[in-house]
């Protein structure tokens, strides 16, 4: 029996486009956009319901049936209501015998259950066959087109054929399949939408701790100080002035940090003489979030671009700039122009312009749409050879506006340095030792390393008989 209801998308696909039926067990919100979206690719779409009474919020074209009539009508079944519902699926063993099962749902929580539902699914229709996909994708990804949203789907299941029957699927629907091998994944594929940003985590932490111990840095030096010694109130410094000195110095020290774990690793190669060995968990894990650090210190010069931008406008620079004005007419005298004061104010503004422009240069090629239309080769100019200029003007720029206050003792409060002076501590090590890895006698050696030359091949060799004799 056919439910056609009223919808205002024209979802009717062309007749010589059509493609297999399809049966959905649910009429919820993923659902029908599931539904929406498969018979605008040309599939026949089938729902599986408790009640098949015309609905306006079914896709047109779609027949409504009972499980046991929809299940009889489709090789492939998507399960779309939630794993405490899936006894009703019990009587209907018989039907779904040898149907391809795809399992859609997500937990509320990581682990939640001590198997995965796709497993516990597969446990009760054991004469199924279940594949695990599109639960990575959202209802309003399906009906925004995909453009705006993520567009991979992790696929995973036992049956060969089925995975690539939901693979195929998959593809019609503009989306791209990732196979993620047997159910024995599903676990993993169910904790990642519950994941809250994974590889941004160890960024994110280092990148808060930092600011705040930089922040109380200033606030200690800039403010406290201040005010115990010179009676002077700057409290009012903690909204503009000491994030205007925290932001440069964050951006530098995390745009050093994504070179930092590539001289670690050189520097290791060098040590062990072969690269088929692995870099210890933690510097893999670091080399893992290099994207994630730089586009956290992208943020980071952003926000002292604008901070800088505003300086004009506050009261406190209006104050001093009047009163400068006013000292000098009292005393009837006027500045002379210092040459040398101007180069070094226009040099560091040069410098932090062309190194912003740079840093936006890798924030933008590391963005999928744009680092997937570019070879490895050009990508690797702009992240390496670029990403070094970028850092190599960052820091000067640092030097040319900070470097005065290394010999000033009035510089030192509390016998502490300024905060210029400790942002330049980790850019500097790095492009020392980077400086030291680019010449010729430590360069050649590195470059052979990385082609498979062995100092030691008698180690690998023995590595070697070692793994094959235990996968024997």
């Amino acid at each position: 029996m056919n439910k056609n209801s009223s919808n205002i998308m024209p979802l009717a696909p062309n007749t010589s486009n059509k493609r297999e039926t399809v049966c959905i067990f649910g009429t919820g919100d993923f659902g029908r956009a599931l539904g929406h979206k498969m018979i605008q690719s040309g599939y026949a779409v089938v729902y599986g319901s408790r009640s098949t009474q015309i609905s306006n919020l079914i896709p047109k074209d779609a027949e409504v049936l009972s499980h046991a009539e929809a299940a009889q009508k489709a090789a492939i079944i998507i399960i779309a209501i939630q794993r405490q519902h899936y006894n009703f699926l019990i009587p209907l063993a018989e039907v779904l015998h040898g149907k391809v099962l795809v399992d859609i749902s997500n937990n509320l929580k990581l682990n939640q259950y001590p198997e995965s539902n796709a497993e516990y699914l597969a446990q009760l229709l054991p004469g199924s066959r279940v594949v695990k996909a599109f639960n990575t994708v959202s209802a309003w990804a399906l009906q925004s087109g995909t453009l705006d949203a993520s567009r991979q789907v992790f696929v995973c299941g036992d049956d060969v054929e089925a995975k690539q029957m939901v693979m195929n699927i998959v593809r019609a629907l503009s989306l791209t399949p990732l196979d993620k091998g047997s159910l024995l994944a599903a676990q993993e594929i169910e904790n990642y939408p519950l994941q809250l940003f994974p590889i941004w985590k160890f960024p994110i932490f280092l990148s808060l701790g930092l600011t705040a111990f930089f922040f109380f840095y200033c606030l200690a030096l800039d403010v406290i100080y201040t005010y115990i010694y010179e009676k002077n109130n700057f409290s009012f410094f903690i909204a503009i002035t000491i994030p205007n000195r925290v932001c440069p110095v964050m951006a530098l020290i995390l745009l050093a940090l994504v070179y930092l774990p590539g001289i670690f690793a050189a520097i290791i190669q060098l040590y062990r003489g072969t690269k088929y060995r692995r870099f210890p968990d933690w510097l893999d894990k670091w080399m893992l979030c290099r994207k994630q650090l730089g586009l956290i210190g992208l943020a980071f010069a952003s926000l002292h671009v604008v901070f800088t931008l505003v300086t004009p406008m506050r009261a406190f620079v209006s104050w001093r700039t009047s009163k400068g004005i006013i000292s000098q007419v009292l005393n009837n005298r006027t500045e002379p122009l210092s040459h040398t004061n101007a180069w070094i104010s226009d040099s560091y503004l040069a410098l932090g312009i062309l190194g912003f422009f740079l840093f936006v240069l890798l924030g933008i090629t590391s963005l999928p749409s744009v680092s997937n239309n570019v070879n490895w080769r050009e990508f690797r100019f702009v992240q390496s050879k670029l990403g070094y200029l970028a850092l190599i003007l960052c820091t000067a720029h640092t030097l040319v506006y900070g470097g005065k206050w290394f010999l000033s003792p009035s510089a030192y409060k509390w016998y502490l340095p300024n905060i210029y002076m400790l942002s330049l501590v980790v850019p500097c090590a790095v492009l020392v030792v980077k400086f030291v890895l680019i010449l010729p006698c430590v360069d050649k050696p590195l470059t052979q390393i990385r082609q498979g030359w062995e100092r030691n091949p008698k180690h690998s060799e023995q590595s070697n008989y070692i793994i094959n004799k235990s996968a024997v």
